[in-house]
């Protein structure tokens, strides 16, 4: 039987203790460290949305400036099946997301491959297509207006030089939601630009010029490489821009007030008409909570698709 001296057992002993203590640190820090930012987000976005959900459930109003509760149970949503405003926002919310985006994409797309492959001037290019999204919105909202003018906007009078007649562009029924559809793709299609772009090049190149070397020409490229390649980068931007393409409000706001008629009511919009205008603050709450969750069943869908395009 070897019998250690107290040297050996200090020797053999001491060096686990830090490197246990490292093993630990290591794996769990990551968590510790990102603790109080999670706590910190989970409160203000749980407790708001709790806030929200319970007021749909009751009327709200206000006496001598405190708000008086009086519960309602499911009266509100109810009553949403029965609103010409909510359904007329909800019809003209998905048309105006889904045009939008799918142009916005399109053009989007077409631009960074475009840019991708010029050398010369490419920070010109660049600073030209990104120049839209740095416009406040309340500069493009009065831009635009005065733009579709009926007596005296730039449109009308580009138009009458063909021998065509001015257009009431945002009065008209019929080309109203069409006309805030236009400037939301000036103005989020350099949003797509970017993230495509920067999805593009990021790309491998050894992939092209093989390509190149075996003789393939730039639609077989865009084709077999490119497309396959940059599907989970088109999945993200197509996922933001159709969450933020269903919030949309300052462009309804600032050009149209939702009118004529409904032809522009969105969902945002009928939210704050409620909130703001009629002061039915529990029914607004439920217009709210029944956005937010078909806004979250849409991430839900979305991220599902995008996950099953990985795979194939």
């Amino acid at each position: 039987m070897t019998v250690l001296g107290s040297n050996e057992l200090s020797a053999a002993a001491l060096p686990a203790t830090p490197a246990i203590r490292g093993g630990l640190l290591d794996r769990f820090w990551p968590g510790v460290s990102l603790a109080p930012s999670i706590l910190l987000f989970l409160i203000l976005t749980l407790l708001p949305i709790a806030n929200l959900v319970v007021m749909s459930f009751h009327d709200i109003t206000w006496q001598q400036g405190r708000a008086t509760w009086t519960p309602v149970g499911l009266r509100h949503y109810a009553a949403l099946a029965n609103d010409p405003l909510f359904k007329a926002g909800i019809g003209n919310t998905a048309v105006f997301a889904t045009v939008a985006v799918a142009v916005q994409m399109l053009l989007g797309f077409f631009l960074a491959v475009l840019t991708s492959r010029v050398f010369h001037g490419r920070v010109i290019y660049r600073t030209i297509f990104v120049l839209p999204i740095l416009v406040p919105g309340i500069v493009i909202g009065a831009m635009w207006k005065l733009m579709y003018n009926f007596d005296f906007g730039i449109i009308n009078q580009a138009i009458g030089l063909v021998g065509m007649m001015p257009r009431d562009f945002l009065g008209d029924r019929s080309l109203a939601l069409a006309s805030v559809i236009v400037v939301d793709i000036w103005h989020w299609t350099p949003f797509c630009f970017l993230l495509l772009l920067a999805g593009l090049e990021s790309l491998p190149q050894d992939v092209f010029e093989a390509a190149r070397i075996d003789g393939a020409g730039f639609w077989q490229e865009l084709r077999h490489i490119i497309l396959p390649l940059m599907l989970p980068t088109i999945a993200v931007t197509l996922l933001f821009r159709l969450i933020v393409a269903f919030k949309v409000f300052d462009e309804v706001f600032l050009l149209t007030g939702g009118g004529p008629g409904t032809s522009t009511e969105v969902v945002s919009f009928s939210i704050y008409r409620r909130f703001f205008t009629e002061d039915r603050m529990g029914y607004g709450s439920a217009m709210s909570v029944v956005t937010l969750f078909g806004l979250a069943l849409l991430i839900i869908v979305a991220q599902g698709v995008a996950r099953q395009m990985r795979r194939t």
